[in-house]
């Protein structure tokens, strides 16, 4: 009897959702009777043999490790096929029904009124009429383009920035900056201190992992979380490597709020501390340094610069305050004894600190401040030493492979040599530019809105010093936004101040505001356009799984799994239907190549030949690259600079670590939140988020927002198997699965919150809802919620339901000068809503809980649509 067939094909996909042309995680998808029945690891054995493929292998103590023959990815992953088939998709354009180019716009109803069905014909005319319209009546820079930088992992189809190419054809627009999000501090802090970096992180970071199985004692996992944030990028491979740190005896400690998934598992010691207090305990560590000398002195004397200004702070003699264990306590939650025996651990042995991007931690009010400390502890126990590393855990630092000597991730020529805007929307400047945290002042306010330095992910420091005005000046065609075309529209949930974007996108100054997605989600609610996306199994590409830690570095050819569901279409394709209305502008972006020819170009692009034909790389879909021969000559980190700074300096204007920045006290010389030496900063006219703070009164815990286990970022959310976790959702009473709120028991015994309760967290800018989940896992002083959550609006910049924390954010930036985001750290109330309050709400907000719910799914498309839609 012949066996079952069981599927038709199997296709190949990088299951990270990093976006920005390659990722991890990688997958096999196996398809039957055109519908995918199931996503499984790839077994990169499935074409090649082992001994065939040259890999690293790294030791300590008589244990060894080396990369796995099959990828680790995070089970929402593995779970893919449940967002692919979400009931939430966008079937088909879709226009608001009250939205009419030839008479009443009605902004003021945007996030109420519903939506109706409209051919692609009719949405790509709509369009590009309007496009037409705006570039007559105000011109090209009246155009914002909100690309994004997390999505699924495409390369020629990647949502990151389609419209912009079309765009820039026409002549111009103004460039959304997407902002460092996860790498806040780094970028606006570190770079002040060891220089350039990748978004101000230590870099290069060649060999730091191996460097650090070989020489640490002692790994500082600060603020991070590596159970949970690799999942979305690369899988569960840090995880094997923190098992193997416990097999090869290296303590691991974890400094966080939450005794988080990492911690639970593979902590020596967890140090729970207060929400954005990290600066107080760093300053603590740093003073019992210099009171008992326990740092590296000649490495401080040969390679850095203003430790003598440090000290007279650490030390009171600037401003009368010593900044002892005892001051810091009170302010970061962490018991004097533990500060001085974590400050003696850490002076005593080889320590590195591990994060992986770093979330919650880097992201609070003056960011900047902990994240300078922190190079300044690394550089006091000699940086760059034997294993004395700052770690993206993972995201850089494995072994380099053969033929690869970086990514084409930050080579600006590759629009050049491929010949075609594969990439040009995200890489080509604009003269009009406004980062992402200021998108919502361009609505609101009615004067001109100036900063320094843009927050552009690969910036260089220079960026920093430099002054920017939005709108530009009107000879140089400036003219403010009065027409958006996202296509990732996801800013509410994981940006600042959530609330008063909503309100933003109800300016009658936007005029036309179009989204492309393969979800009816977020800020699509907001839309006058919404054109339906395919998610990368609908789509051939080709993606280079080759940074962010991938441990097996390999390029694949992603084939189709299935044909596209409803009338969506790739993001290159949603935008070639608005060029057809331009005569002889979709032959102009393409260059009249297919979709094969692009991803042979891209081959060839990668110096794939030099490794493998074409050939093979389309008979076997996908190449390993082998590990170099000479992978382990590698200097590790900051080695060269370490061994000799005056022959490798660093990027800094001295060439050597920076304690005191000269350039920033120059610069901002009356900057009083980030000065040229970091500083604890109690409160600002920016920023009054401390427990000390008259608020707290009101608003006694400080909100911790890391990244979501079962999501990245807004992507996720409706996975309907993740979703049956309590710790992805709590079923309310009424059915709704609400987010997770983490109280620890003491705090929710004094508000009468059980677990399971429907709560609210709040403050000033707005009220969010959650399910309370009761747990000894965080400090008291803490309300924990993930960020990303699919926003589900009660009232509209007021009443949020569906968990999406960023509504409630502070909308003030970083400080002053720094042009971040604020997602955590900052003070909120937690209350129980009861059923009069509920009641209250459903009377006053129909509409709100009338909506289409899927209490698998969470919301469905139909919610939006208008019962006449489908005419």
């Amino acid at each position: 009897m012949r066996p079952v067939k069981t599927k038709d094909k199997t296709v190949l996909r990088s299951l990270g959702l990093g976006g920005y042309f390659g990722g991890g995680a990688e997958g096999m998808v196996d398809v039957k009777d055109g519908k995918i029945v199931r996503v499984r690891p790839l077994r990169y054995g499935w074409k090649y043999k082992k001994e065939d493929i040259r890999q690293w292998k790294m030791e300590r103590n008589g244990k060894t490790i080396e990369p796995t023959w099959k990828s680790l990815p995070g089970p929402f992953s593995l779970a893919y096929k449940k967002r692919v088939y979400s009931p939430n998709r966008v079937p088909y354009p879709m226009k608001r029904i009250d939205w009419d180019p030839n008479g009443e716009r009605n902004p003021q109803n945007r996030g109420k009124s519903k939506f109706v069905r409209i051919s692609w014909d009719e949405a790509a005319e709509l369009i590009s009429s309007e496009i037409r319209r705006v570039h007559e009546k105000y011109g090209y820079n009246a155009i914002l383009m909100q690309g994004d930088g997390h999505g699924e992992c495409k390369t020629i189809n990647t949502p990151h920035g389609h419209p912009g190419v079309l765009l820039e054809y026409l002549g111009g627009f103004t460039l959304q900056v997407r902002n460092p999000d996860s790498w806040e501090g780094w970028y606006w802090g570190a770079k002040h201190v060891w220089g350039q970096g990748a978004q101000g992180i230590m870099y290069p970071a060649a060999n730091i992992i191996k460097d650090t199985i070989e020489h640490s004692d002692m790994v500082l996992f600060w603020g991070c979380d590596p159970e949970t944030t690799p999942w979305g990028f690369v899988g569960q491979f840090a995880s094997r490597l923190c098992y193997f740190l416990t097999e090869a005896g290296i303590d691991q400690v974890y400094v966080c709020p939450d005794c988080n998934y990492g911690a639970a598992i593979h902590a020596d010691k967890w140090i729970p501390i207060l929400p954005n207090t990290d600066a107080a305990m760093q300053l603590a560590i740093i003073y019992i340094w210099l009171t008992e000398g326990t740092y590296d002195k000649e490495y401080v004397k040969t390679h850095t610069v203003g430790m003598d200004k440090v000290a007279d702070y650490v030390l009171g003699k600037e401003d009368g305050v010593p900044k002892t264990p005892e001051w810091a306590s009170p302010k970061c939650g962490v018991p004097e004894w533990t500060i001085k025996a974590l400050a003696r651990e850490f002076g005593a042995k080889t320590t590195s600190i591990a994060h992986y991007f770093g979330g919650g931690f880097i992201r609070g009010p003056f960011s900047h401040e902990p994240a300078r400390l922190e190079c300044i502890m690394l550089g006091m126990q000699g940086l760059g030493g034997p294993g004395v590393h700052q770690h993206q855990w993972t995201y850089f630092g494995l072994p380099r492979a053969e033929g690869l000597g970086g990514t084409f991730f930050w080579n600006p020529e590759i629009e050049e040599q491929l010949a075609l805007p594969v990439l040009s929307a995200v890489s080509a400047w604009q003269e009009q530019v406004i980062p992402k945290t200021l998108i919502q002042n361009a609505f609101l306010s009615d004067e001109p809105i100036t900063f320094f330095g843009t927050g552009a992910q690969n910036a260089l420091v220079a960026d920093q010093f430099i002054k920017y005005t939005y709108p530009i000046e009107a000879e140089k065609k400036g003219s403010p936004i009065h027409m958006i075309w996202a296509d990732s529209p996801c800013r509410i949930t994981c940006w600042n101040y959530g609330h008063e974007t909503e309100i933003a996108m109800r300016s009658p100054q936007i005029e036309c505001f179009v989204a492309q997605h393969p979800w009816f989600e977020n800020d699509c609610v907001y839309a006058d356009i919404v054109l339906p996306a395919n998610t990368y199994m609908e789509v051939d590409d080709i993606v280079t799984n080759i940074r962010q830690g991938t441990m097996q570095p390999n390029i694949m050819i992603t084939e189709k799994a299935i044909e596209p569901i409803g009338e969506s279409k790739s993001d290159a394709e949603c935008v070639r239907e608005v060029a057809k209305k331009f005569e002889g502008m979709e032959e102009e972006m393409t260059g009249g190549k297919t979709t094969a020819d692009l991803q042979k170009a891209i081959w060839g692009y990668m110096g794939g030949e030099k490794l493998v034909s074409w050939e093979e790389l389309k008979e076997k879909g996908y190449w390993i690259y082998p590990t170099a021969e000479d992978w382990d000559q590698d200097p590790p980190g900051f080695r060269k600079f370490y061994e000799d700074p005056e022959k490798h300096p660093l990027t800094t204007p001295t060439g050597k670590l920076e304690f005191y920045s000269e350039a920033l006290a120059k610069a901002f010389p009356n900057d009083k939140e980030r000065g040229p030496i970091p500083r604890w900063i109690e409160k600002s006219h920016n920023h009054d988020e401390r427990l000390s703070s008259h608020r707290a009164r009101v608003f006694p815990l400080l909100v911790m927002s890391n990244h979501g286990r079962w999501r990245v970022h807004a992507q996720c959310d409706d996975i309907t198997w993740t979703r049956e976790t309590p710790t992805m959702k709590v079923t309310g009473p009424d059915g709704y699965k609400y987010e997770p709120c983490w109280m620890h028991p003491s705090e929710a015994e004094k508000r009468g919150i059980k677990n399971g309760d429907i709560v609210k967290i709040y403050n000033e800018r707005g009220i969010v809802l959650a399910g309370a989940y009761v747990t000894e896992r965080l400090r008291p002083g803490v309300a924990y919620i993930d960020h990303g959550a699919r926003h589900d609006p009660i009232k509209t910049g007021e009443i949020e339901r569906g968990g999406a924390i960023n509504t409630i954010t502070p909308g003030a930036i970083t400080s002053d000068n720094c042009v971040g985001q604020i997602g955590g750290g900052y003070l909120v109330e937690v209350q129980k809503v009861t059923g009069e309050e509920m009641d209250g709400w459903r009377r006053d907000f129909p509409e709100a809980f009338a909506r289409k719910y899927d209490p698998a799914a969470g919301l469905r498309v139909e919610a939006w649509i208008d019962d006449g839609g489908d005419k």
